[in-house]
């Protein structure tokens, strides 16, 4: 009978340590989420008020981003594409939105964003498509490593 009652106490106690642990899991992950979907926001805020530094901020300095010659290394590149395409005198062209933004874990440390951005006005057609984000839980918080945006 004892023995009976001790795997049965083994077992409640297993179950009850999965739910500790799923549930602190399911609130890391949702402040995680919250994390990098402040950090996209704030870029595109950035964008929108003319601080192209502060919209590639959300960036880490070993990202790359894929372009249709290939992966482009580094925020260097980034900043001097984007500053020649999408500003003019330190001015956005369009302002910047995302939408339909989806975060799936891929670790405790590691996560794809997918949406869509939108870039409009400035007296120019609509523009929008479709990004794939990786993201990287870094000492200075969440930060993009790779970026496929089309």
């Amino acid at each position: 009978m004892s023995r009976i009652l001790s795997a049965l106490a083994l077992c409640l106690a297993i179950g009850v340590a999965a739910c500790v642990t799923t549930s602190a899991d399911a609130t890391l992950e949702a402040q995680d989420r919250s994390e990098m979907l402040a950090a996209l926001a704030a870029s595109a805020e950035s964008w929108n008020k003319g601080s192209l530094k502060g919209h590639l901020a959300i960036y880490d300095p070993s990202v790359t981003v894929m372009t249709k010659n290939g992966p482009r290394p580094g925020i260097e590149p980034i900043e001097r594409s984007f500053g020649e395409t999408y500003f003019t005198n330190g001015a956005p062209k369009q302002a910047l939105r995302t939408e339909q933004t989806e975060i799936r874990m891929l670790s405790r440390d590691s996560a794809l964003m997918t949406g869509r951005f939108i870039l409009s006005g400035g007296n120019l057609p609509e523009q929008s498509g479709w990004f794939s984000l990786v993201w990287i839980r870094t000492s200075a918080g969440w930060k993009v490593v790779h970026d496929h945006t089309s």
